[in-house]
């Protein structure tokens, strides 16, 4: 694997690819395709990602294996939009962890750990002091990976995954 590195306006096709491919992956069972497909479509297309690397708020960053992209993280600098991760997240300035994921072939690799490292070095060259993030409550691999990278639970939030598609989250923070 590569370092990590700052993604750059010629990764956004790349990155939908990815998150295509990815995003399913952490939908509890049960969801229906066509609402993880409008997701997708509508936040993770190549059109988007283009809007994320465009943005002074938002940083991605890349996992490589000989040039191919393995796996991505999203962060947001901040005030939380949604007054229940506003209220469960004390620390300020903060950033979040808004996606992270790994191709499945890469599971395992420490892809996920170098991408955590790399988001959290960024959080503390940004001057951020917390870092939190929103885990679907029945992934409960993603959050036992979050609880060994320091987050603790500290509250929760609805997300809508497609118009009539609503999910629950663990808020999930630590310090940068």
């Amino acid at each position: 694997m590569e370092p990590v590195a700052q993604a750059g306006p010629a990764d956004a096709e790349a990155l939908a690819a990815l998150a295509a491919e990815t995003f399913p992956l952490a939908c509890p069972p049960g969801i229906p395709p066509a609402a993880i497909a409008a997701f997708v479509a509508e936040h993770l297309s190549a059109q988007r990602f283009a809007g994320y690397l465009d943005s002074a708020d938002h940083t991605v960053l890349l996992a490589r294996d000989d040039g191919a992209v393995i796996g991505y993280s999203l962060l947001i600098r901040g005030e939380p939009a949604d007054p229940a991760v506003a209220r469960a997240v004390s620390g300020r300035p903060a950033m979040e962890l808004s996606k992270m994921y790994v191709r499945p072939d890469a599971h395992g690799s420490g892809v996920a750990a170098a991408l955590m490292a790399a988001a959290l070095d960024r959080a503390r060259a940004d001057q951020i002091a917390t870092v939190w993030l929103g885990v679907n409550q029945r992934n409960t691999r993603a959050q036992a990976f979050y609880r060994k990278s320091g987050f603790t639970a500290c509250g929760e939030r609805t997300f809508t995954l497609a118009d009539h598609v609503v999910e629950h989250d663990y808020v999930m923070a630590r310090p940068a």
